[in-house]
Order: C-alpha cells, then structure tokens, then sequence
C-alpha cells in the first residue's frame, strides 16, 4: 500500500504541523480537501491534546496527524539565565516591564510525558509525528499497536538511519530552507545544513524509509519537483500561515507578506534552539551571552515579545517561516490544496 492509498490522500502533500500556528480546523480542512492535516500538541498538555483530537474529529473523517516534541530534557541553569534576562533587560525596560524573575521549562518533552503517551494511545490518531528526537521503543510499540503511522523530522542520513532502526515508519527531511525549529535530534551537534533537494534525495538513495520533502515548498512546482527526486509527499507550512484558518496575529502575517519575508534568519535567541523566522528585531539581535536551553529561553522570548506587543512593537514575535515566505499566497486552507492539486497537475501533463 502506498502512502497516498494508505491516508486516502488525493493529493501527496502533508500541511506541517506549526505548534502555535496550526489549528484543529486547518487540520480538519486541509484533511476534508484530500491532503494530510496536522496539529501540533508539543505545547500543550495532554487535556488541550484531548481537546484539539476531539475538535479536528468533529470536523473531519479524514486522516489527520498529531505532531509531539521529542527534545532532550533541558538543563536548567540559573548563572546562565540570569545572564541572559539580564542581557535582554534593555529591552523589556523599552517597553515598560521587566524581565522575568526565574525562567521555566514551558513544553515537557514527549519523552517524558506518560499522560500524552497514554492520551495518544487512547485516542489512536491515524498519524503521529515527532519533532526533535524519537521516542522510547516502548512509546513506538504501543502506538504501533493501535494502528498509527508514525513520522520523524530528520536533517540528516544519520537520523533517518536512527529512526528507521526504532521503527518509524516514514521520515519527513527537513531541509535547511525550511521555516520554524530545525528537528535536529542534538542542537549541540555539527549541522551540516543540507538543503531539501540534496537531503531528500540523499535519504531516497541511502536510506531505507519512504522520504516527504519539507523546506521551502510553496507551489504545485515544488511538490512535482520533491517527487521527482523519489519523496512520497511535501509537507508545506509556510505556505499555510496566511491562511484565515490559521493562529497567526495580523502582525505575523503582515511580516509575511512584507520585506521581512524575503530575509528570514536561522536562529537560536527566540527559543534557545535553531530556527527559521522572518528578519525582526528579535532576529537581529546579537551578543556573545550564552543562551539558556530550549525551552527555557522561549519563557524569556514569550514575555518580550508580549511586552513589546503591549506598546504596540511586533517585532519580537516568533514569526516562523521559509525561505519560501514570498511566494506565500494567503487563502483558505481548502483552496489552497485544490490550487496545490492544479498546479501539481499541470506540472504532470
């Protein structure tokens, strides 16, 4: 059975599951117009979990796909936060506050989440996916049991080989060019960067999972394009921001459809890991001060960000995007995947 026969896809394209962006009606949406809707529960527990599951359920029989953080356990380190509130504290001054006293671990890890692993195995989405990392052989085996297919970002042919040897059943390669966290299973370790075509192609010919393409595809085009290098799909998120089904404030999708768009930045100050996300303020910050582990520095990142947003500043959001970003074309998520599915076909013909 094919991936497109086994999710009854129409279309060979996954929307990316962009914690904080995506919604359980986009999910619904873009499963009911063919494609594989996703949400994202890494930043929520596992009763907003439940809740999100129960809504996208209402509003779709289709195939769908939850999305989990798989990131190493941070390690806290006062010094190093103090340090860095300390570093950001011109700022909140700017804008009329004060950073934050103490810094909190805001996402628990799927690896150390029981009640998101029992929800999930309760619940049985059709997909899950995980970002960061892989799970236990235990968490695998038991939603393997309950008949879900199971996805993992990977950089690299050393990950994918990772998760094809823990059983995961597809790896998604995320390219350099792609917006948002890179899924890096160590942020410590060399990057080599590799781009969607080099590493999708890379993991076609060396590894031994089916392949989806991410990072920088936007159009019709660039899903013909990642199948002809041997991937069963492309996940796009970026081109789904601008969707009205989407979380994103009117600043973020103003940022979008602006000059920002065509400069986005690969950074680690928003959230303490490596991310893509169009050039703002908070991008074009630069220090030599450590930066507190993910997810410890997004506590510090979330409280700028809302006191610049209280005085009317937004350039201190975590606007997550593509290299992509200026070919976004914002339109409901429905219609976006029927023009996906055009294009598509006219590059087939």
């Amino acid at each position: 059975m094919t991936f497109l026969e086994r999710f009854d896809l129409s279309i060979p394209l996954i929307q990316a599951p962009m914690a904080g962006t995506s919604t359980p009606e986009m999910a619904a949406q873009v499963s009911n117009a063919g494609a594989l809707g996703s949400i994202a529960v890494g930043a929520t527990d596992a009763a907003g979990a439940r809740a999100m599951i129960g809504e996208v359920r209402a509003r779709t029989e289709r195939a769908f796909n939850v999305n989990v953080f798989v990131h190493a356990a941070p390690v806290a380190d006062p010094a190093r936060e103090t340090a860095w509130t300390q570093w950001l504290r011109s700022l909140f001054v700017e804008f009329g506050a004060e950073p934050p006293k103490a810094l909190r671990t805001i996402y628990r890890s799927f690896a150390d989440d029981a009640d998101m692993l029992a929800l999930l195995v309760e619940q049985a989405p059709p997909v899950v996916s995980f970002h960061f990392g892989l799970p236990s052989a235990e968490a695998i085996a038991a939603l393997h049991g309950r008949g879900a297919a199971l996805l993992a970002s990977v950089t690299s042919l050393d990950e994918a080989r990772a998760a094809a040897a823990a059983g995961i059943d597809v790896v998604v390669a995320q390219g350099i060019e792609a917006g948002g966290h890179r899924g890096m299973f160590d942020p410590a370790a060399p990057d080599a960067q590799l781009g969607t075509m080099a590493l999708t192609r890379l993991l076609v010919r060396e590894g031994s999972l089916p392949v989806v393409a991410a990072g920088g595809i936007m159009d019709g085009a660039g899903i013909a394009a990642a199948l002809d290098l041997g991937a069963v799909a492309a996940q796009m998120g970026t081109a789904f921001v601008g969707c009205p089904e989407s979380a994103a404030d009117d600043a973020y999708r103003a940022a979008l459809a602006g000059p920002g768009a065509y400069r986005t930045v690969l950074t680690p100050l928003i959230s303490g890991r490596p991310a893509r996300a169009l050039a703002n303020r908070f991008t074009a910050l630069a220090g030599d001060v450590p930066v507190p582990d993910y997810p410890i520095a997004y506590d510090a990142g979330k409280a700028l960000n809302a006191a610049a947003k209280a005085r009317g500043e937004h350039g201190f959001g975590a606007q997550w995007a593509g290299q992509g970003a200026p070919l976004a074309r914002p339109m409901p998520a429905a219609q976006l995947v029927e023009t996906l599915r055009e294009e598509l076909a006219m590059c087939r013909r």
